[in-house]
């Protein structure tokens, strides 16, 4: 990397650590950017050559948010010793994050929002299939082990990805002892079902 690439990505790295703390204090619709080239010194278009908008440097943070997650789970999932233990480790990894993350809320307003450009809505497809990949990975596991019944695997990552995004919408108000809780009901229930044996 020379000196002008070196420069560029620290630029970038500034401004998107500036906009991390903005949109973690002030909620996504109140940050503008004007408030990002205050608190960085960079100028607009400094601002517009890294990323191509708010919603664009809002997703790399989003980004940024996916990789940092995936990362601390590639040095927990080896302390797991079956993949239903590795399903109810997801769940508390998912409860303690998204409680404790500084864009938690703007997220939430950000995905509320109903005007998005068709290049926002393709990133957050993006996202999603990729989230639904890993469910499939740590599913697949489960089935080739004999853990889990042999099944459509694509259809419960779906189902799986479904259950996640509901849960966290409807437990952002929780204690998080009452979050971990509802998700470790919702993992069960997802492994185990609720209807009685017959026989």
């Amino acid at each position: 990397m020379n000196k002008k690439q070196l420069q560029s990505e620290q630029t970038k790295k500034r401004v998107a650590d500036a906009a991390r703390g903005l949109f973690g204090q002030k909620g996504y619709k109140a940050t503008s950017i004007e408030d990002i080239v205050e608190a960085t010194g960079s100028s607009k278009g400094n601002i517009y050559y890294h990323f191509k908008s708010k919603e664009g440097l809002f997703l790399y943070l989003l980004d940024e948010w996916d990789r940092e997650w995936e990362q601390t789970w590639k040095q927990k999932e080896p302390t797991y010793k079956t993949t239903t233990e590795k399903l109810y480790g997801v769940a508390e990894q998912l409860v303690l994050e998204d409680m404790n993350h500084p864009l938690t809320k703007a997220a939430d307003e950000f995905f509320n929002n109903e005007e998005k450009t068709s290049d926002v809505e393709e990133r957050i497809s993006e996202m999603v299939a990729r989230h639904v990949a890993f469910n499939r990975n740590l599913l697949q596991q489960g089935m080739e082990s004999g853990e889990f019944n042999q099944a459509n695997v694509e259809r419960l990552a779906v189902i799986l990805e479904g259950l996640i995004i509901g849960l966290g919408q409807m437990s952002r108000k929780s204690k998080p002892e009452d979050a971990l809780e509802l998700y470790r009901s919702a993992v069960q229930i997802f492994l185990h079902g609720i209807a009685k044996p017959n026989g």
